[in-house]
């Protein structure tokens, strides 16, 4: 067997030595490679599940927000059919939005973004619908206290027309009584073919009826017809051919005589002739004299 060279041998060995010593050093980086590539990918993975995890607390915390203006929509609520109408399409919105959350990956920031603006906007809406409420609910209450007040003053108002109406109708029927003309001195007498006064039934030829109609300057001026009705002993209407008659407080009446007198307000006397009577008997004679307006007295007259 050939001897190896000693030197040779001792370079061989050498050789041998930096090749392993090559390889070692190989395994050692690799080795270091792969702690460094897992310890970057642990990294990774770390930082990735803790953003997952903020971006679906972020989600989380959306969707409650979304939920509870949700439930602010629904307990807001108004008299209003034109903000009830508007309302009604906000909820709408409202839930539409609350649907597309849940249904939307948090991963997805862009879509959160979004959804964030339409919340704000929601909100922003629902402020201006509780700023309009209550404005019309202080307009409705003015109106409201407005509309009291005018009807407590049209009550006002119309107690007082009334009062006033009562007191014009009591003065118009003061004034109405007190216009009426009245008499006074109403008397009877009997008189014979000589124009003397007798109180023989044999010997009358006619009846004289005196009186005066007293002043009243409430009256009004003009013609005043004044009629006389004479009832004999028995009870009958005495006629003097003229078939006289008139209307007295809703009464039409037969007149025995009458005369028109011009009546100025003024005291006026006057005197009224019953002729034209057949025969009188013995006994009591009623006299009544009239206005159209009413009755002016009444008296008695005795033929023996």
């Amino acid at each position: 067997m050939e001897r190896e060279d000693p030197l040779e041998r001792i370079e061989r060995r050498e050789r041998e030595k930096k090749q392993n010593g090559g390889a070692r050093t190989a395994v050692v980086l690799l080795a270091v490679a792969a702690v460094a590539l897992g310890g970057t990918l642990a990294y990774v993975w770390t930082q990735k599940s803790s953003l997952i995890n903020e971006l679906n607390i972020d989600k989380q915390a959306l969707t409650e927000q979304i939920i509870a203006l949700q439930g602010d929509y629904e307990n807001l609520s108004s008299e209003y059919d034109a903000i009830n109408l508007q309302l009604d399409s906000s909820r709408e919105e409202v839930a539409q939005l609350v649907e597309r959350i849940k249904n939307t990956e948090a991963s997805n920031r862009a879509k959160m973004r979004q959804y964030e603006k339409e919340l704000g906007t929601l909100r922003s809406i629902m402020r201006n619908y509780i700023v309009q409420i209550d404005s019309l609910n202080q307009l409705n209450h003015k109106l409201t206290v407005a509309a009291a007040n005018a009807r407590k003053e049209a009550a006002e108002h119309k107690k007082m027309n009334e009062e006033l109406t009562a007191q014009v109708e009591d003065l118009s029927g003061k004034v109405a009584t007190g216009s009426v003309i009245k008499a006074r001195g109403l008397r009877a007498e009997a008189h014979n073919a000589n124009d003397k006064v007798v109180d023989r039934s044999g010997r009358v030829q006619r009846l004289l009826v005196t009186l005066s109609l007293i002043e009243n300057s409430l009256a009004e001026p003009g013609p005043v017809r004044v009629y006389v009705r004479v009832t004999d002993p028995a009870g009958n209407l005495l006629d003097d051919g003229r078939n006289v008659s008139f209307t007295c407080e809703g009464q039409t009446l037969a007149a025995t005589a009458s005369r028109e007198v011009d009546y100025e307000g003024a005291e006026v006397e006057l005197s009224i002739y019953v002729n034209n009577i057949p025969a009188f008997q013995k006994g009591i004679y009623t006299i009544e004299a009239y206005t159209s307006q009413a009755k002016l007295g009444t008296t008695e007259l005795m033929l023996r």
